[in-house]
Parts: structure tokens; sequence; C-alpha cells
């Protein structure tokens, strides 16, 4: 799902209250994550600031995520409920400079984005010191967002993900072990998050239970006597079970919650060293584009259409066209980077992206020929969603409707 800045449908009062819960309940804590943007040759997008308000997460896990996504993991202390939170957002267009001190004059240390957010450190005459990412540093506070304001844009803006956190496990096309299944997505597989579904023993038949690296070999997914399905009676009486309702190719697929983490993220600025290194990537880019411009467009067209199949595989081709749009678009606004390579790695944009799923898909091959179509209809100028740069699953926002999507 394109990161739009924006959170899914469905998740908007979730993520409300996750983000509320963490930033006013007394002693909570704020776990923030980034990664650098210069990642891009490793096929893996900068990963935004995260919260992580999940009860019961364990340290190991919160660190197993972070050395899978080549994150830095950050402890921030919040303070009690009656004071002023430490949560900064950055209010601007574009972008705003971040400086060694707090003055105009004072040297470039980094850049904070357009809905980047970060952790405020210091308050001196009207300049904040704030950390974002691997960011630290001063900005104006002129351009920034504090304590309610800043927790909604947050809310608005930010986006919860849930990572695998077992060896292999089963995404259903409903909440319950008696549903079909989608597909399988391994350990440290990076989703995002549409709600949560909770029942009550008497309400769900069973929990889901891990496959071992022996069962997926077999086709034992539904089996009734698979000793990896059982009995929610058998585990915890009376205990409500939890379903995660996550974005899977475009399509809503369920996965227990019992097996992932679950974050609330908001994206990171950069450093003046990852802004450089991010260029250098998208400059040898553009250089193998010109040293071969036939392989390159092929693989240009592949690459595109692996973004496609991850966020709208599911979709009808009409809307895989329109994922594809939705890049060109922003190739061609000026805001973003200017090349499709460029656009899809883009700091903390195109969920599949950031979690190396469009590597994978790219390596493999394995693209429907519908997402190759679509994307050399929309690399060819074809556009049915007009000038939108952005889109996420579809809550009622005012915009383009097309399956599950809605485009603005």
């Amino acid at each position: 799902m394109l990161r739009s800045r924006g959170l899914l449908p469905g998740l908007a009062a979730v993520s409300i209250l996750l983000l509320l819960l963490v930033l006013f309940a007394p002693g909570a804590q704020i776990r923030a994550e980034a990664e650098g943007r210069g990642a891009l040759n490793s096929l893996v997008g900068g990963l935004s600031g995260t919260l992580n308000p999940a009860e019961g997460t364990t340290e190991e896990a919160i660190l197993s995520m972070a050395e899978r996504l080549h994150i830095t993991l950050v402890e921030v202390k919040l303070f009690e409920e009656e004071e002023e939170s430490t949560l900064v957002m950055a209010n601007v267009k574009n972008a705003l400079n971040v400086r060694s001190d707090p003055d105009e004059e004072a040297d470039k240390v980094g850049m904070l984005y357009k809905d980047c957010g970060g952790t405020i450190l210091e308050r001196v005459d009207g300049w904040t010191k704030l950390k974002s990412g691997n960011l630290v540093g001063w900005a104006s506070d002129d351009y920034l967002l504090f304590g309610e304001e800043a927790e909604a844009m947050a809310a608005e803006v930010g986006i919860t993900l849930a990572v695998v956190n077992t060896e292999t496990l089963r995404v259903r096309s409903g909440p319950g072990t008696e549903e079909g299944v989608l597909g399988l997505v391994p350990n440290g597989e990076v989703l995002e998050v549409v709600e949560m579904v909770e029942f009550t023993s008497e309400e769900a038949e069973a929990v889901e239970e891990p496959l071992s690296a022996a069962s997926v070999s077999g086709n034992d997914a539904e089996d009734e006597n698979d000793p990896h399905v059982y009995d929610e009676a058998e585990t915890a009486e009376e205990a409500p079970v939890v379903w995660v309702c996550v974005d899977y190719e475009g399509k809503d697929g369920y996965i227990s919650a019992e097996y992932v983490t679950t974050s609330f993220h908001v994206d990171a600025g950069e450093t003046v060293e990852e802004i450089k290194a991010r260029e250098k990537a998208e400059a040898e880019a553009k250089r193998h584009v010109n040293y071969d411009a036939i392989a390159t467009d092929a693989d240009t067209i592949r690459l595109l259409g692996a973004l496609i199949q991850c966020e709208a595989g599911g979709e009808s081709y009409e809307g895989q066209i329109a994922v594809g749009a939705v890049v060109m678009n922003r190739v061609r606004s000026g805001a973003y980077p200017n090349t499709i390579y460029g656009v899809i790695f883009a700091s903390g944009q195109f969920t599949p992206a950031m979690n190396g799923k469009v590597g994978t898909l790219y390596n493999s091959g394995k693209i429907s020929q519908s997402c190759i179509n679509a994307a050399t209809e929309a690399i060819n100028g074809v556009s049915n969603v007009g000038s939108c740069t952005h889109f996420r699953r579809n809550d009622g926002r005012e915009g383009i409707v097309i399956g599950n999507h809605v485009f603005y």
C-alpha cells in the first residue's frame, strides 16, 4: 500500500486510539525506529519513526524486526499525562532544514520532510532540538507542530504494520481457521494493518497455529487433522481471539494476532549523509538507464509490474493501471524523484518496497502478465486517475474509487 501519508480504511480510529493510549498513558513509552534513505540499492526503503503501543511486545521481537529492516531503535520516555508530550511533526509543504545549532546561519545537518515526525529533545527561543530517525538537530518552531496538533497529524499520516514473528503463517480470506487460505507469509514479512478483529471464545471456532517447515511443503493448510491447527478451547477458556486484517496484494487477508508484532509508524527525516547516499544511488540507477536503454526499459517495466502486483494483484485490471499511473504521475510531478526506481523506493512510501517484497518478486520473475501490461500502459502515458499522486484503502475519503482503493 502506498504511504499516502494517511491511514488505511477502517484503521483511522484504531490508530488514533493507539496513538492516544501511547501518548497519554502515565509512564508510557515511545519506541522510535528509523532507517536512512541511502539503502535504495538494497531494495529496502527507509522506514519511518515507530511508535509501538503493542502490549506484551518483547524486546527480542522489536530488536529482531529492527535487525531485519536495518533500522536504528531508539527509546524515548514520555512525560506524565498532565505534561506536554515529546512528539513533534513537520508542518511544511515540502521540507525544512535541520541545523546544528538554533540559528539560521548554523550548518545544515539534515532535512525534515512533509509529514515526518520526531521526538523533542530541547526547546530554546523559538527553536526545537529534535531527533527523527538518525537525524538530530535544531528546527524553527515556525515550521513544526506540537501537542494535540502533532498527535492529530501523526494519526492522519501514520501507518500500522504487522511483522510476522513465527516461521510461516497462513493468510486467510476471513477471520477464522475455517476460512480459505490466500497464501503463506514467512517470518519477518511486513504487512499493512487494516483493522483488528476480536472474537470471544464462543464466537471463534479455532486459533491459527503457525506452520512448521515440514508442513509448508505439504498440502495440509486446510487439513482438519493438521496438528498445527488447534481448537481455541484447548488453549484458553473464554479468552478473546484476535485476528489482524491486513492488506494482502490489494485484498483483505486475515492473520492470527498471536503471531505478529504490530507497530505504529510515522516517517523520519534524513541526515546530510543519508541524503548524499540516496542521491548517489539514484544517480547510479540513471546511469544504467542511459547505458543500456533497451534492457533497462524492460527491467523498469518489470519493476513497476512487481510493485503493481504487490499493491493491487487482487484488483481488477483497471485498478492495476491506476496504481501504475500514480507512480508515473509522481515521476512527472517534480515533487518526487524523477525516476520510477526513485519513486518506488522513496522512504516510507510503498510498504512492499520497504519490506523487500517488491525486490523478491522482481528477482523471481513471477509477475502476472496483467500487471506487466498495466505497467506498460502506465509508462506509455495511460492514466485512469488523472493526475492523482496518492492512493490508499478506501475509507470514504473523497477521490476516485477503484476496487478497494481510493485515488487522490
